[in-house]
C-alpha cells in the first residue's frame, strides 16, 4: 500500500494503483476521453492531466501511478485551462451536427463540452471530410466524428483479436479504419460491435432501421411477430435510468405490444428449443463419435471468427442455430401453422443485445429454411430504447403483462444465455438428463460463471465425465484453441469435450448492442439480473419446459429429427481473412 495526498486529502492504495483510480475512490473525479476501464491505458487525449503539488509539472492521471508520498492537485485555474483547450482542439475537428447524430446525450465528447461551458471555440473548424463507410448492415463508420481517441482499435486487437481496425497516417493526417483504406465488409470485422460499445462519440454506430420497422407494422397485409434475447431484458432498463440489473420482462412484453406487434414471444424459449438440440448433438458425439470437443455455435461473432481463423475448427462447431434463428423458423413454420399463415404473410423482428445478429439473419440459405427469411429484422437493446421513447411510453411505469403462447414460456436455462457461461450450464443440466436418465440434484453450475477469462470444470454425469470450459471475449479464445489443436495434432484426447465460446466481454449481457457504459461491474450485475431470473422460474430446466415438449410431441418429433435438422441447424463454411 501507498500514501497520497489529493487536494490536501490523503488516500491510501494498493501498489500500482493509478492517480485516476485513487482519486475516484475519495470521491474526486477526473476528466477522461480516450481512457476506458477495459483497454489499456494510453494517454492520448491528455485531459486527465493533474498537477504535482508545488511544481508546474503535469501528469497524465489515466497512465500514471500512485507512489508514496505524493501529493496532487486535480482541478485549479491552470488545470481547467489546458483541458478546455484540449477539447477546443477536438472540436476544431469534429462535426457539430449534434441534433442527427446517433450518440447526441449520450455522447462523452459533448457531456465534457457541456460540463466545461463550451460553447464556442477559439481554432478554425478543420475536418477531414472522409467518406462515411457503410459497407456493412451492421456497423456504420463516419471518420468524420473521429476523434482518434483509439479506443476502437484498442477494443478490436486487443480485446477481440479482429485486427479490423488500424491508424493509417501520422499526425493531423492521422485515420483509423481498416488497412490500406479498405472498407469495413472487406476487412477481418466479425461485426461484434465492440468498437461501436468503446467509441466515446458517434464515430462508429449502427444503421438506423426504426422507419423500416414502422412502415412494416402499418403493413396490413403482414402479422407481426417479435422476440427479445435473453439479456435484453437485464439491460433495457438502464436507458431509463433503472437501476443497473433489473429485469424487465413483463414491461418490454407490454411495450411492444403499445407499439403495434401482434404477437409478442421470448427468445428465451428458443433458447430451450437450442439447448435440446445441442445438447442432443453433444451426447451424440460423446456416445456415438463425433468431432471432439464441440464448440457453441449461438454466437454470431464466434462463427464468422471461427469461419475466418479456425479452418479446422469447424467440423467442431455444434451444427445448431443461435435461438434467434430457431426462433424464426419455428415462427414461420410450427407457429405458422396453427395461425393460418404463410410465412412471407409474418413480419418477424428480433431484438438483441448484438450487432453480429443483423448478420447472422442472412448468413447463408439455411437462415431461410421456412421457405422465407426466418428473421426479418434485427433490433439491438438500444434501438429498442429508441423506438419505445419514439411511441412516446412511459416504460418505467407500464403495467406488466405476459409473452404469447406457444413461443412465450421459457425455463430459468433459457434465461441464462445471455451471461457467459449460461449457455455450458443450461446444456449441462439438460445432457444430464439425456445421459443418466435422471435430474441433476444441484442444477447451478457455479464453476461456468463470473468473468474469469476461461473457466473450465468436469462434470460426472452418473459416471461418464466430461471436461468443459468456457471462454469470453474473442482475444481469449486462441489459447484454448491452440491447446486443442495440440492435443489433437499428437493423437491425444482434447483437454476439454465442450467449449462455450462467446464474442463480447461477459457474454450478451455486454453485447454490441447494449446499452453504453458497461463496466465490469455493469455486466456483473446485468448477469446476476439473469441468475436471479432463473432462480424464480418455475421449470428451470429446458427438457421440462412444457410448449417444448409439446412442439417435439406435435412437430418436430425428437431433437436432431430430419425435420429438426432441416429447421434448426446450420452449416459453416471456411472463408479467407480478407474479401477476396
Amino acid at each position: 500500500m501507498v500514501t497520497i495526498n489529493i487536494n490536501g486529502k490523503d488516500v491510501q492504495v494498493a501498489e500500482g494503483t493509478t492517480i485516476l483510480a485513487a482519486a475516484k475512490k475519495i470521491g474526486v473525479k477526473i476528466p477522461t476521453l480516450c481512457y476506458n476501464p477495459d483497454l489499456p491505458a494510453w494517454a492520448s487525449c491528455g485531459i486527465c492531466i493533474v498537477r504535482l503539488a508545488g511544481t508546474a509539472k503535469m501528469l497524465r492521471a489515466c497512465c500514471t501511478a500512485a507512489t508514496n508520498g505524493m501529493k496532487l492537485i486535480t482541478h485549479d485555474p491552470e488545470i481547467t485551462k489546458a483541458r478546455r483547450t484540449v477539447l477546443e482542439l477536438i472540436l476544431s475537428n469534429h462535426p457539430s451536427d449534434c441534433l442527427q447524430c446517433s450518440r447526441s446525450g449520450q455522447c462523452e465528447l459533448q457531456t465534457l463540452a457541456a460540463e466545461f461551458g463550451l460553447r464556442d471555440t477559439r481554432f478554425r473548424k478543420i475536418l477531414k471530410e472522409q467518406p462515411v463507410d457503410d459497407s456493412y448492415e451492421e456497423i456504420v463508420l463516419d471518420r468524420d466524428k473521429c476523434i482518434n481517441c483509439g479506443r476502437c482499435v484498442e477494443a478490436c486487437q486487443i480485446m477481440q483479436n479482429a485486427w479490423a481496425l488500424e491508424y493509417s497516417g501520422r499526425g493531423d493526417k492521422t485515420v483509423i479504419g481498416p488497412v490500406a483504406g479498405a472498407k469495413l465488409a472487406d476487412s477481418p470485422c466479425i461485426k461484434c460491435g465492440q468498437c461501436a460499445a468503446h467509441c466515446p462519440v458517434g464515430a462508429i454506430t449502427t444503421h438506423n432501421p426504426l422507419q423500416e420497422l414502422w412502415n412494416k407494422l402499418a403493413d396490413e397485409t403482414l402479422t407481426s411477430a417479435v422476440q427479445i434475447a435473453p439479456s435484453v431484458r437485464a439491460a433495457l432498463g438502464e436507458e431509463f435510468d433503472l437501476p443497473v440489473g433489473t429485469i424487465t420482462t413483463q414491461k418490454i412484453y407490454t411495450a411492444l405490444r403499445m407499439m403495434g406487434f401482434k404477437y409478442v414471444f421470448d427468445t428465451n424459449f428458443a433458447a430451450d428449443l437450442t439447448i435440446m438440440e445441442e445438447g442432443t448433438e453433444l451426447v451424440e458425439r460423446l456416445t456415438k463419435g463425433g468431432a471432439l470437443p464441440m464448440f457453441t455455435s449461438c454466437c454470431p461473432g464466434w462463427v464468422d471468427y471461427a469461419e475466418k481463423h479456425y479452418h479446422d475448427m469447424l467440423p467442431h462447431l455444434s451444427t445448431a442455430k443461435s435461438p434467434q434463428q430457431m426462433q424464426g423458423a419455428v415462427t414461420k413454420t410450427y407457429w405458422a401453422e396453427q395461425a393460418g399463415l404463410k410465412p412471407e404473410q409474418i413480419f418477424s423482428v428480433s431484438i438483441m443485445p448484438c450487432t453480429a445478429k443483423a448478420y447472422e439473419a442472412r448468413r447463408n440459405d439455411d437462415m431461410k429454411s421456412s421457405g422465407a427469411s426466418d428473421v426479418d429484422l434485427v433490433l439491438t437493446t438500444r434501438e429498442l430504447a429508441m423506438l419505445i421513447r419514439q411511441a412516446g411510453i412511459d416504460f418505467v411505469n407500464l403495467e406488466e403483462s405476459a409473452a404469447d403462447n406457444p413461443l412465450g414460456p421459457y425455463s430459468g436455462a433459457g434465461t441464462i444465455f445471455g451471461a457467459t457461461g449460461g449457455v455450458m450450464e443450461a446444456a449441462v443440466r439438460t445432457a444430464y438428463a439425456l445421459v443418466t436418465k435422471k435430474e441433476l440434484g444441484n442444477i447451478n453450475l457455479t464453476p461456468v460463471r463470473g468473468l474469469e477469462a476461461v473457466k473450465a470444470s468436469e462434470i460426472d454425469l452418473d459416471g461418464t465425465k466430461i471436461r468443459v470450459a468456457v471462454v469470453h471475449q474473442m482475444g481469449n479464445v486462441d489459447k484454448v484453441v491452440q491447446q486443442v489443436r495440440e492435443a489433437l495434432a499428437a493423437g491425444k484426447e482434447p483437454p476439454y469435450h465442450f467449449i462455450e465460446v462467446m464474442a463480447c466481454r461477459g457474454g450478451c449481457v455486454a453485447g454490441g448492442g447494449q446499452p453504453y457504459g458497461a463496466t465490469d461491474e455493469v455486466r456483473s450485475k446485468r448477469a446476476a439480473a439473469l441468475y436471479r431470473d432463473d432462480d424464480d422460474c418455475a421449470v428451470r430446466v429446458s427438457h421440462k419446459n412444457p410448449e417444448i415438449v409439446k412442439l417435439y410431441d406435435r412437430f418436430l418429433g425428437k431433437p436432431c429429427s430430419e425435420k429438426s435438422h432441416h429447421l434448426l441447424h446450420t452449416k459453416y463454411t471456411a472463408r479467407s481473412l480478407y474479401k477476396e
